[in-house]
């Protein structure tokens, strides 16, 4: 029997304790490290097999999204199931559309994150009922969607954070990217936006509630 080799990601200890615990039940999976935020797991991904990531959503420094995004361009074989206080409307498909395998709320039952794992493992999305609803809705009625929607997680970030005022060279640094990598999403975010600068980048943002204001 092959063995299923997972890594945690969530910067609540307790919590991590408890998956691990849970993942223990099951013969076929292994648990091979444990990061608290996107740093460690960076270092830890280097030398711990890994086969599917359990990502939480609200983590301090990079959320979650930036992290899969991060993950997905590094590691693109490791499949990512986000893990989630959040209910399902909030984060779910759009983890799902930013290419996450799966999504899992952690009030659920601990149970199905045996579940959850052994299914992407396997290839599928891991999708729960009420996700699969949403989903199924999504594609059903699809609304006309808004300029920003057709922006990948990456552009998404690069123009929140053109839009709160940060800097392209402080861009590259928080997202690990080079200047020249965030001056190519910036372009392709003026271009998908139809917009000139970063002073319509902002008063885009701020129209459309992406970023708060003061």
């Amino acid at each position: 029997m092959s063995l299923i080799h997972v890594v945690l990601c969530d910067d609540h200890a307790v919590l991590r304790r408890g998956i691990c615990d849970t993942l223990a039940e099951a013969v076929d999976i292994r648990v091979t490290g444990e990061a608290g935020n996107y740093t460690e797991l960076r270092e830890l991904l280097r030398s711990a097999p890994c086969q599917v990531l359990l990502l939480d959503i609200d983590m301090p420094g990079r959320n979650g999204l930036e992290v899969l995004a991060s993950v997905r361009e590094t590691h693109p074989q490791i499949r990512v199931i986000m893990v989630s206080m959040y209910p399902e409307d909030q984060y779910a498909l759009r983890s799902i559309k930013a290419g996450a395998a799966g999504y899992a709320n952690k009030a659920g039952d601990p149970v199905l994150l045996i579940d959850a794992v052994r299914t992407v493992h396997s290839g599928r999305k891991y999708l729960t009922a009420e996700v699969a609803q949403m989903l199924a809705d999504s594609l059903a009625q699809p609304a006309a969607p808004v300029p920003h929607e057709t922006l990948s997680e990456r552009e998404m970030q690069t123009l929140l954070k053109i839009a709160s005022g940060q800097r392209q060279t402080d861009i590259a640094q928080e997202l690990m990217l080079s200047p020249k990598t965030v001056s190519v999403y910036r372009a392709r975010v003026l271009e998908k936006l139809g917009m000139g600068s970063n002073a319509e980048l902002t008063a885009y943002a701020i129209k459309n509630g992406l970023i708060d204001t003061p």
